[in-house]
């Protein structure tokens, strides 16, 4: 990995690193299939995940301890995308908003996620450099991806909320691709979202009896 950690090339001043452009360019790849609903964004997010560790380990082992966790969560979304392929009329995942009562399950683990990680990463400052904000992102990104996994339009909120910190932690700190990729991410979730609204209420729509499947 030290050839990958080393500098691609100074763009505004900022230093990009083979390793910081190579694996967020996968994740961009992986968030465009998740907006198709495509299978393959799982391998794609996990390698991204393989590649952005080689890049944090060492130094940021917060960061890297999060694309770990990354690479479970991508494990848990091939095996969920796979056991409901099929289930609206193209052939693809059907999508829905969570209900009130998943919400809260979702916003209590985030808050409570949030919380236990930035203390783990305070009690070890190594871990993070900024333990509140990593936390925030570290836990908002799984619960991003869980939802995802589980089919719901809630996905996109989630990724939309660790966007609005996970931009200026990375400039911060020194992962300039990392930060230009996120604005990125930004309009992709927007784009995202409204595709998943408009879908689940297409898939929601209740088969009349004797209509073709």
């Amino acid at each position: 990995m030290n050839s990958l950690n080393s500098e691609a090339f100074t763009l505004f001043g900022q230093h990009i690193l083979w390793s910081d452009m190579v694996g967020n360019l996968f994740g961009l790849a992986a968030l465009a299939l998740g907006w198709r609903r495509s299978i393959w964004t799982w391998p794609v997010q996990f390698l991204a995940g393989l590649i952005l560790f080689g890049a944090f380990f060492g130094h940021l082992t917060g960061s890297a301890g999060k694309q770990a966790v990354v690479m479970l969560v991508a494990a848990y979304g091939w095996w969920q995308w796979q056991r409901g392929k099929g289930q609206s009329e193209d052939g693809h995942i059907s999508v829905r908003f969570a209900t009130w009562r998943e919400r809260g399950a979702m916003v209590a683990a985030a808050a409570a996620g949030t919380v236990a990680v930035a203390l783990l990463f305070k009690a070890y400052p190594t871990l993070s450099w900024d333990p509140w904000p990593d936390a925030y992102i570290f836990v908002g990104t799984i619960v991003a991806m869980y939802a995802q996994a589980r089919g719901m339009v809630e996905f996109w909120f989630a990724w939309l909320l660790v966007d609005l910190v996970g931009v200026p932690l990375n400039f911060a700190n020194g992962y300039a691709f990392s930060g230009f990729v996120y604005v990125i991410y930004g309009a992709l979730v927007l784009w995202g979202m409204r595709d998943w609204w408009l879908r689940s209420r297409k898939d929601a729509r209740p088969v009349l009896e004797g209509a073709p499947a």
